[in-house]
């Protein structure tokens, strides 16, 4: 069969990679894809965005169904639009897809539905915005209320810092209608992690747990980004914890859709806030929902995953994930993101890749920001690969990703050299080291 993935990052190219080594997929197609599934055997770039173009492409290649990588067409409704015209797709509605589009949406869902999250105030007047943060005092966290390629959110440790973030959202309209609203939430202390499970409406399959790195400098300082690296499992999510998270976020999320009118159909991705103390004891709250999988979490669980997940997709499309399970690699999975000049900024793009190292059976190189220029490959985005290997242990996982990365190189790569360090705590930086450049 062929199968049709959404998108041109890291995501989509670690997806498209593991859908491809099925023996039942005769060939994925990625819409519009990057430089790294161009060269890539049984993929094959479609230089299409506009959703009808898609549909067209869809009913003429008779693609099985499509995988929907990026939450930018979620929101925009391409599901509706591929289940109005036949089409087998999977991801949530354009409504449901609010639980990410809209930062407000997802807050009155969550205090709704009893789902333990962050107490916070929406705001569209930057006066009362302000008014609200000297009464509050800081740190404490403001985000855009829509989608803004993960980095619409400003923790700030100090009162001048949230006031700026402020004066950039509702002011200056730095995010554009994305930050033309403004959720400001207390500050949570703790450790993050990202929980992911498929949905099909009303079974769930949970995925392999991960943690994201969100800060562009060694021990989790400087600016939020994207994501610099992930890994696969997470060891803060214990076995009882793993069964609170469930009891507590994901069912009644899926339930109180339901009761909402709108069916969950989709990955859904959970970022947690996990306090200090015993399992039955620590806080546990979410600090954002996603409505599909995390980019950077992904390519470390696919590399994770041992059975035919093409099998896992057609399942919860049609409505009978509970006849599903996925293989695991007992083996964890470390990615490290390596990123352009002057990212999360305005990153620069246009530099030639002039080493790569090559892929093997257990270290995979997935591309995000790249593009091919004849036979050229370039970066074209901010975050530009992600080097992502298996290990017997995490820390072997991290060596054989950081070998690979010292075996790639292209003009101001900058990376995080710190990768997993909460799960390796004798490896924890002293604060405030610079990522590598070169």
């Amino acid at each position: 069969m062929k199968l049709l993935v959404i998108g041109s990052g890291g995501r989509e190219h670690a997806l498209a990679w593991r859908l491809a080594r099925s023996p039942r997929v005769q060939r994925v197609y990625v819409a519009p894809g990057n430089g790294g599934t161009a060269r890539a055997s049984q993929i094959q770039n479609v230089a299409l965005s506009d959703t009808a173009d898609l549909i067209e492409f869809a009913k003429k290649e008779k693609i099985a169904y499509t995988v929907v990588g990026p939450e930018a067409p979620l929101a925009a409704g391409i599901v509706d639009a591929f289940q109005s015209a036949g089409l087998k797709i999977f991801g949530p509605l354009r409504e449901a897809a609010q639980l990410e589009s809209s930062k407000d949406y997802a807050k009155a869902f969550m205090v709704r539905h009893g789902i333990p999250t962050a107490a916070y105030a929406t705001f569209t007047d930057a006066q009362a915005a302000h008014q609200y943060i000297d009464e509050q005092g800081a740190p404490i966290v403001i985000k855009a209320d829509g989608l803004a390629a993960g980095k619409g959110v400003v923790v700030a440790a100090t009162l001048e810092e949230a006031h700026a973030a402020i004066d950039d959202m509702l002011g200056e309209g730095s995010f554009g209608e994305a930050g033309a609203r403004v959720v400001i939430e207390e500050f949570l202390d703790g450790e993050e992690a990202s929980f992911i499970v498929m949905c099909d409406g009303n079974n769930v399959l949970p995925l392999a747990t991960s943690q994201d790195h969100k800060r562009l400098l060694d021990g989790d300082k400087g600016p939020n980004t994207g994501g610099m690296g992930a890994y696969s499992p997470a060891p803060v999510i214990s076995p009882a914890l793993h069964n609170r998270i469930m009891r507590e976020v994901i069912n009644p999320t899926i339930a109180g859709m339901a009761r909402d009118g709108v069916p969950y159909t989709g990955f859904l991705y959970a970022g947690l806030m996990i306090g200090p103390g015993s399992d039955s004891t620590r806080t546990l709250k979410v600090l954002e929902f996603n409505c599909r999988m995390g980019d950077p979490e992904t390519q470390p669980i696919v590399m994770r995953i041992k059975s035919d997940f093409s099998e896992t997709l057609e399942l919860a499309i049609a409505g009978r994930l509970d006849e599903a399970e996925i293989e695991w690699d007992r083996r964890p999975a470390l990615g490290v993101v390596l990123a352009a000049a002057n990212y999360p900024a305005t990153p620069r793009t246009g530099d030639p890749i002039t080493r790569l190292a090559p892929d093997t059976d257990d270290c995979v190189i997935f591309h995000a920001g790249t593009r091919l220029d004849g036979d050229t490959l370039k970066t074209s985005g901010g975050r530009v690969l992600c080097v992502t290997a298996l290990g017997d242990s995490l820390k072997l996982a991290q060596a054989a990703a950081y070998d690979a990365v010292a075996r790639t190189h292209f003009d101001g790569v900058q990376c995080r050299r710190d990768i997993g360090w909460r799960a390796l705590p004798q490896n924890a930086p002293s604060s405030g080291n610079e990522p590598r450049k070169t």
